[in-house]
């Protein structure tokens, strides 16, 4: 995206909802989906004499991200109370960390036109969930608004990047790596439409060269990776034509519009609220000692970054394709048990990224539950490379092969559909087409060579897509020579 003279200056504030089966300070499930109000008691609800009590399990997932995204771990870290009032916060605060996280100073890469560019962390730290508003009817129909605590106080990490994003690919490019990193740890389901994981963006812009930041807008509750990039570039674009005009930019919060890929003003903002942060006397500091990152740190799978490298140089593979496949876990492990049965990697590769992932998409199955296994894949990419049946034949099957998980080898037998390689067979077929199109044969003789794919489709037809393509060219071709002379 080029925006000119100028450039957009771009740091992202990404909330992570955490996989634990409590809450960040009672025992309430933290289960997605149950009834309003289902899942509360007197601390999340923060009743007088509640107790919060910290989940440990938590602080292991926050220095599990924190190692992983090449961090400080905070050997002592603060909670303290975040006061403001909101419908959804029964405390009238939130507990969050402040001054004192838990994780500081890491960084990662992302892969941009120009190579590998360096994004930095600020900070990560643990805080709860505040509930949920129901906003039901308009203003001409008397509306209200319910509130559902089942949310409040489930754990969240909160990663903080620096203002390093210059474009909003590079912000997708970040988010899309650090969701698969959440995923990988599997610390978070990276579920952005249910709200397990939410992005705000703060942004400004600047003339080229100058490093001094302009006035920021903040963009909140962006929760898709396209939504992100089309807020972005108007927000960019807005602010330019806005300087263009001689006009300021007014520091505010601002909501994107889908529908009309637009911001609006959601509320005017200081230059910092005052929280009123204060550490919470009901919690002790959090004290990590260097045992403890050591036994998480042992448990660190290869992180995205680190199989994406592996994958380059392994197999070869170039990055569009690396990028897609280590995009999810179970993905990247389907491809390798493929590529151990069937050792082409890049035919494998090509497969999963066109017709494997394009079912995967229209039956919304997860990777781990498709009943078509690698085993299955490479059967059938075995069938092909044998001469047995064409690539066309294959692509026509696949959909069937895929939503019933059928060995292709039985398929290809029980409908009988094995490519021809009886030259016979073939010969036959093509004088079949030769006489069966005279016209088409004297413009093929005239010169109009273009014809040669219409009588290959001709020919194919005539064997319902059975003939060995390779078989049908040499043929056709020797054939239509021979009518030349």
């Amino acid at each position: 995206m080029d925006y000119g003279e100028f450039e957009g200056v771009i740091g992202l504030e990404v909330h992570a909802q955490l996989l634990t089966e409590s809450k960040l300070f009672c025992g309430c499930s933290t289960k997605f989906g149950a009834e309003p109000n289902a899942h509360t008691c007197p601390v999340c609800m923060g009743l007088p004499g509640a107790l919060p009590v910290l989940n440990k399990k938590a602080v292991n997932y926050a220095i599990k991200l924190g190692l992983a995204l090449n961090c400080t771990v905070n050997r002592k870290s603060i909670f303290a109370r975040k006061n403001y009032y909101y419908p959804d916060l029964p405390k009238g605060y939130q507990i969050s960390q402040y001054e004192e996280p838990i994780c500081v100073n890491g960084h990662i890469y992302i892969t941009t036109g120009n190579g590998k560019k360096k994004i930095r962390i600020r900070r990560i730290h643990l805080e709860e969930d505040a509930g949920k508003l129901i906003h039901e009817g308009t203003i001409e129909t008397s509306s209200y608004t319910l509130v559902d605590f089942n949310r409040a106080s489930i754990p969240l990490l909160e990663i903080v990047s620096e203002p390093d994003i210059s474009t909003p690919r590079e912000a997708v490019e970040y988010l899309k790596l650090l969701r698969s990193t959440l995923v990988y740890l599997e610390i978070c389901d990276g579920n952005m439409e249910e709200g397990s994981l939410r992005c705000d963006a703060n942004i400004s812009v600047r003339k080229k060269g100058d490093t001094k930041f302009g006035t920021r807008t903040e963009l909140k509750n962006l929760n898709s990776f396209r939504y992100i990039e089309k807020a972005l570039d108007y927000e960019i674009r807005r602010q330019i034509e806005t300087i263009k005009k001689g006009q300021q930019i007014i520091q505010e919060t601002r909501l994107f519009n889908p529908d009309q890929g637009i911001t609006y003003s959601m509320r005017g903002k200081e230059e910092a609220h005052d929280y009123r942060y204060f550490p919470d006397p009901d919690l002790l500091p959090l004290i990590v000692d260097e045992e403890w990152i050591e036994t998480i740190k042992v448990t660190l799978p290869e992180l995205p970054s680190e199989k994406m490298e592996r994958f380059v140089q392994q197999y070869n593979l170039p990055q569009y394709d690396v990028e897609i496949l280590c995009s999810e876990k179970e993905l990247a492990n389907y491809f390798e048990e493929t590529v151990k049965l069937y050792p082409e990697p890049k035919a494998v590769s090509n497969w999963i990224m066109t017709e494997f992932l394009r079912e995967l998409k229209e039956t919304d199955v997860p990777i781990e539950k498709v009943k078509f296994r690698p085993q299955h894949l490479a059967e059938l990419l075995y069938l092909i490379k044998d001469g047995k049946i064409s690539i066309k034949i294959a692509k026509d099957m696949f959909p069937e092969l895929f939503r019933k998980g059928i060995s292709p080898k039985k398929y290809v037998e029980e409908k009988n559909i094995l490519q021809i390689s009886d030259e016979s067979l073939i010969k036959q077929a093509v004088e079949k087409v030769i006489l069966g199109h005279p016209k088409e044969v004297e413009e093929y003789k005239k010169g109009k060579e273009k014809l040669f794919g219409f009588f290959v489709g001709q020919v194919m037809k005539e064997t319902k897509g059975r003939a060995n393509p390779k078989l049908v060219n040499d043929i056709l071709r020797e054939k239509l020579k021979k009518q030349s002379e």
